[in-house]
C-alpha cells in the first residue's frame, strides 16, 4: 500500500468517506509478544478521537493491574474532568481466570465468561462504545465457554459503526474469516527462551 493508497478499489458501489469509515473488525492473535498492547495502543490513538472506549478481560487475573489500565482509566478521568478525549470503561469479565487456575475452577470461569460475552452483546446492540478491545477473548472460545458461531454472527451484525479488536493466540478460523484486519504476531525470540521472567514495564 504505498503511500496508504489501496492497491485495489472493489466495485461496491460505496463512496470513498464511506469505505473509509466502515467499522472493523480487528483480530491480533499468533505467538508473539505484543498483541494486547497493540490493542491498548489503539485504545490511545481512539480516546485522542474522542471515542468512547471499552476494554474487556477475559483471562488477565482480577487482581493484576496491568500498566495500560492505569493509563486508560487515568486518560478516562482526564475526559470527565476537561472533556479531552473520550470516556474509558475497563472490565474484568469473569472471576478472575489467570492461567494459573489459582481462583476458581472452570464451572465459574466459563460462567462467568459466557455471561461477559453476553454483556457485551447487550453493549453491541445498544450502540454503548465506539471501540471494543476483547482482550484474550480467543481462549474463551476456543475452550468453549462462548460459543463461536454466536460470537461471529453477532460482530458481523452488529449495528452502527462500532469498532471491536480481539486478542490472544490461536484465533478460530472462523473468526479470521469474518474479519476486517487481521494480524499474526510471530515470535522470533523471547527472553523466556533464555529462562528470564517477566519484568516490570516490559509486561506489565
Amino acid at each position: 500500500m504505498p503511500q496508504g493508497q489501496p492497491l485495489t478499489v472493489p466495485n461496491d458501489g460505496l463512496t470513498t468517506r464511506q469505505r473509509r469509515n466502515r467499522p472493523l473488525l480487528m483480530v491480533h492473535t499468533g505467538d508473539g509478544k505484543g498483541k494486547s498492547t497493540a490493542a491498548f495502543g489503539l485504545s490511545i490513538r481512539a480516546w485522542n478521537q474522542g471515542w468512547n472506549i471499552g476494554v474487556f478481560q477475559f483471562v488477565k487475573s482480577a487482581k493484576w493491574r496491568i500498566g495500560e489500565q492505569t493509563v486508560l482509566e487515568r486518560l478516562g478521568r482526564l475526559h470527565e474532568e476537561t472533556g479531552e478525549g473520550g470516556p474509558v470503561e475497563w472490565h474484568k469479565m469473569g472471576a478472575g481466570w489467570s492461567w494459573t487456575k489459582k481462583q476458581g475452577d472452570a464451572e465459574d470461569h466459563a460462567r462467568a465468561a459466557a455471561e461477559g460475552w453476553q454483556e457485551i452483546k447487550r453493549r453491541l446492540a445498544a450502540e454503548t462504545h465506539d471501540l471494543y478491545v476483547l482482550d484474550e477473548f480467543t481462549y474463551p472460545i476456543a475452550w468453549g465457554w462462548v460459543d463461536l458461531d454466536d460470537v461471529v454472527t453477532t460482530l458481523r451484525e452488529r449495528p452502527a459503526k462500532q469498532h471491536v479488536v480481539i486478542t490472544g493466540r490461536r484465533a478460530a478460523p472462523e473468526l479470521i474469516e469474518v474479519a476486517d484486519l487481521v494480524t499474526d504476531m510471530t515470535k522470533v525470540k523471547h527472553p523466556m527462551d533464555a529462562g528470564q521472567k517477566g519484568q516490570r514495564g516490559i509486561e506489565w
